[in-house]
């Protein structure tokens, strides 16, 4: 257990160089200090990373109302926006409203996030964190609200979560592609920092070991960012080092940018390679694109009912993980039609 000691507002006046009062002000009353007292001591409290008690005391004085956090980097990835859509569903059922609150994946939002909906008196939160770190979770909780991790699994002695089986994911993508025709695997993936890039990485490595493939069969292309542009950028790389055509994208929006970097190049799926993206997002109708689909309506509602089962426990709720299994979705863009 972390037994560190949590900054005070004792801390954030030393380190502001002001008085305990002026801290104090600032952040119940900051309409009597000036722009350069606020500055200087909100510099302050995002550095110690303190958590103004107010937002605790809040919960603690009023106790909770029929509102859920959804807390979420980006609301125009549509992989996100069908999990909010299935968190609303599940929670409307449950008379329950849900705040969306989005990150943009800025950890000083996140925590103002938190502060807020505890300010709201809100029942609880559903977060895909920024960062799923036991110490920082720990430092979400202090503000005062129960919360379901979403899309990450953390050790139960942390809280609950749910999330998908992204090896299981890699192994099923893989283990499709060397089905068809052709040698090699490309894969195009983003970096090994990221949980899931790692786990589909891993379950790529499996699926090659389990068929008796050697491992330096796997090429892997690594891309800053996850999106239709930096597949077409991948495609490129593709085309110009000669890399094999049987391509597992990390995401759907690779995939489809990859498609369509290759099509420029007069190469197109299957006719010439085999495409498969990762999360049945729906986003290139005229590929057909075979993808590994998340559950991600399941996933909403498992979030919901694990948090709600928190609520109504109390003390003597037991934190569970709740692992989700992917399924291959085989469409056009992997028919074994052609080779290389």
């Amino acid at each position: 257990m972390n037994t560190e000691r949590q900054p005070d507002q004792i801390d954030v006046a030393r380190l502001a160089g002001v008085s305990v009062g002026s801290v104090s002000t600032a952040i119940n009353r900051p309409d009597l200090v000036s722009e350069a007292m606020r500055r200087r001591v909100q510099a302050a409290i995002d550095e110690l990373g303190y958590v103004p008690n107010r937002s605790a005391a809040t919960l603690r004085r009023g106790g909770a109302s029929r509102v859920l956090g959804l807390i979420i980097p980006e609301v125009t990835n549509a992989f996100y926006a069908a999990i909010a859509d299935a968190v609303v569903d599940a929670a409307d059922q449950h008379n329950y409203a849900v705040s969306l609150c989005v990150t943009h994946e800025d950890p000083a939002r996140e925590r103002r996030h938190f502060e807020l909906l505890a300010q709201q008196r809100a029942a609880g939160a559903l977060v895909v964190p920024i960062n799923p770190e036991a110490e920082r979770l720990a430092m979400l909780r202090s503000i005062g609200t129960h919360i379901v991790l979403v899309d990450r699994l953390i050790d139960t002695a942390q809280g609950c979560s749910v999330a998908v089986d992204d090896v299981h994911g890699g192994r099923l993508a893989v283990e499709h592609l060397l089905s068809t025709p052709g040698t090699g695997v490309t894969l195009i993936n983003s970096h090994h920092s990221i949980t899931q890039c790692r786990d589909r990485y891993e379950g790529s490595l499996a699926a090659l070991r389990d068929a008796g493939r050697a491992e330096g069969e796997l090429v892997e292309i690594i891309v800053d960012e996850m999106t239709v542009e930096a597949g077409i950028a991948a495609a490129e790389q593709i085309i110009a080092s000669g890399a094999p055509r049987r391509i597992f994208c990390i995401n759907d929006q690779l995939a489809t940018g990859v498609l369509e970097g290759l099509s420029r190049h007069g190469v197109s799926a299957p006719r010439d390679a085999r495409v498969i993206g990762y999360g049945d997002l729906g986003l290139d109708g005229r590929h057909a694109l075979s993808t590994i689909g998340q559950p991600k309506q399941s996933m909403g509602l498992d979030a919901v009912e694990l948090l709600l089962d928190e609520l109504d426990d109390g003390s003597h709720h037991v934190h569970s993980a709740k692992v989700i299994a992917p399924q291959l979705i085989a469409r056009e863009s992997t028919a074994s039609i052609g080779s290389r």
